[in-house]
């Protein structure tokens, strides 16, 4: 845009000192007037194309903001959620192995060691300190005490 401005100007301004430099004459200012309103008319034509070209721009490329559509209905996903890292994973115990057992001191919820073993891979790192031995008239339990592990940052997985 500026370009082509520019290049009007000089060659408006070539076209007059060329004609600046001919041999005098006496239709010599008739010459020069006609070049005068030839440049401005030029500059004119140069500024209201100008002017014309940005207002279009400013009509067409003006951003308006669209609401965003929503349908009625709820969209149904059918991806599955990422699995949790095992760092979380390992905090989680399973729902099926907690158990229950009413003793002298009153009722205490554990975590079976054998369902534990089989279902949680990671028995070996659960606390010493959370290892019961129930005993009962006819059978001895063992497992993982349900509080001291929740206290500890262990989680009944709910699936």
């Amino acid at each position: 845009m500026h370009r082509k401005f520019i290049a009007t100007i000089v060659a408006a301004a070539l076209a007059v000192t060329a004609i600046g430099s001919a041999p005098a004459r006496a239709d010599n200012d008739l010459l020069k007037a006609l070049a005068a309103i030839a440049g401005v008319a030029i500059v004119g034509k140069v500024i209201h194309d100008r002017n014309k070209r940005n207002k279009e721009r400013d009509t067409v490329t003006r951003n308006t903001y669209q609401a965003p559509i929503y349908e009625s209905s709820p969209r149904v996903y059918d991806l599955e959620p990422r699995p949790l890292p095992n760092r979380a994973k390992r905090r989680l115990l399973p729902g099926d192995c907690l158990r229950s057992a009413q003793t002298r001191q009153g009722r205490v919820r554990y975590f079976g060691n054998r369902c534990l073993e089989r279902n949680y891979k990671h028995v070996n790192k659960l606390p010493r300190d959370c290892f019961i031995r129930l005993r009962g008239d006819d059978q001895s339990r063992r497992g993982y005490d349900a509080r001291c592990l929740r206290d500890r940052g262990y989680q009944l997985a709910r699936r």
